[in-house]
C-alpha cells in the first residue's frame, strides 16, 4: 500500500500554555494529524488493517452526514483503487445538495446510500447489513463499521500507545466510537493512564470500549477512563463558546484545531486542568486525531 505510507512515529510537540503551567501540568501534543495527508491520525490506524483484510473487495462501511470516517475511507479507495460505499444516516439528506464532507466523498468515488434512522440503528445486525449490501449492488463488499472501530482497528491503535510509552502520566484522546481508546490504552506502559473525551453524548461508550478489547485482546486492557462532560451536546455541535476556544488556541499555539474532535478534548483538559485533577509535575499527552478539513 505505498499510497498509503505514514509518517510514522507522529511527532511530538510541547506547548507552553499558561492553563497548565500555573497548576504545574505540562501539556505535550502528540500529532497524529500528520501521519498522512488524507487519512488522517487515528483514521489511518484503523482503516489500513482493515484494507488489508479486505483484500481488493469493495468497502462498504457508515456514518453520519460529517463523518470523517467516511471521508477517510473514500480517500483511501480513491488512492488504492478500491470501490467504497458509503451508508449515511439520514434519508432526508437523499435528493438534496451535498455537504462538503459528503461532496467529497462522493468526489472520490464513494457510492452514498441513504436510510433512515430506524434502519440505520440496527446496522450491525446480519440481516440489515445483507440487505444494503444488496441494494447497493455490492454483496461481496467488506463490511467496516460506524467510526471504523472493530478488532483490527483497535490492534492497529495499539501503536499509538506504544510510541507514547514514557511521554506523559496522561494520555489524552477525543473518543467517537471508541476504537483508537481501546487500543491506545492497550499499548502505553506501565503508571500510565489513558482519558478519553467522548464527543457524542449517551453515556455507552464505555461498555463498547470494554467489549472491543475483549475482542481484540485479552479483556480490558491498560488504565483508561473516561469523562463525558465535554461533548457540547453530541457529535458535529460546535457552541459559539467552543469555537472561541478553538480560535483562542489556534491564536496562542498556531495549531489548526479540528472543531468535532480536537477542540473538545483540549477543551476538556483545560477545565480539568483547572479542577486540579491533574497534580503537579504530570505530564498530559493529547492525542491530535484530525485537523480541519479544507
Amino acid at each position: 500500500m505505498t499510497d498509503l505510507r505514514p509518517r510514522l512515529p507522529s511527532p511530538l510537540q510541547e506547548v507552553a500554555d499558561d492553563r497548565f503551567a500555573r497548576h504545574g501540568v505540562r501539556l505535550l501534543l502528540k500529532r497524529d494529524d500528520l501521519i498522512h495527508p488524507e487519512l488522517i491520525g487515528n483514521k489511518w490506524r484503523k482503516l489500513v488493517p482493515n484494507l488489508e483484510a479486505a483484500a481488493g473487495r469493495t468497502i462498504l462501511t457508515f456514518g453520519g452526514a460529517y463523518s470523517n470516517h467516511l471521508r477517510a475511507t473514500a480517500a483511501a479507495g480513491r488512492l488504492l483503487g478500491l470501490p467504497t460505499v458509503g451508508v449515511v444516516r439520514g434519508d432526508e439528506l437523499a435528493g438534496r445538495p451535498l455537504n462538503p464532507s459528503l461532496a467529497r466523498c462522493a468526489a472520490d468515488g464513494m457510492r452514498l446510500h441513504f436510510v433512515d434512522r430506524s434502519a440505520y440503528r440496527r446496522k450491525t445486525e446480519p440481516e440489515v447489513v445483507r440487505a444494503l449490501s444488496a441494494a447497493t449492488g455490492a454483496e461481496d463488499a467488506y463490511v467496516v463499521p460506524e467510526g471504523g472501530s472493530n478488532a483490527l482497528a483497535a490492534r492497529g491503535c495499539r501503536a499509538l500507545g506504544e510510541e507514547l510509552r514514557g511521554h506523559g502520566e496522561v494520555v489524552a484522546v477525543a473518543c467517537g466510537t471508541g476504537g483508537t481508546l481501546a487500543g491506545l490504552a492497550a499499548g502505553l506502559g506501565p503508571g500510565q493512564r489513558a482519558l478519553g473525551i467522548p464527543v457524542l453524548k449517551g453515556g455507552f461508550l464505555g461498555e463498547a470500549i470494554r467489549a472491543l478489547q475483549e475482542e481484540a485482546f485479552p479483556g480490558r486492557s491498560g488504565d483508561w477512563w473516561l469523562d463525558e462532560r465535554f461533548h457540547f451536546g453530541g457529535y458535529a455541535r460546535v457552541t459559539p463558546e467552543l469555537d472561541a476556544f478553538a480560535e483562542d488556541f489556534e491564536r496562542r499555539h498556531g495549531l489548526p484545531v479540528e472543531r468535532l474532535y480536537v477542540a473538545k478534548l483540549l477543551y476538556g483538559l483545560v477545565v480539568l486542568a483547572g479542577e486540579g485533577a491533574f497534580p503537579p509535575g504530570t505530564t498530559v499527552t493529547a492525542v491530535v486525531t484530525g485537523r480541519p478539513f479544507p
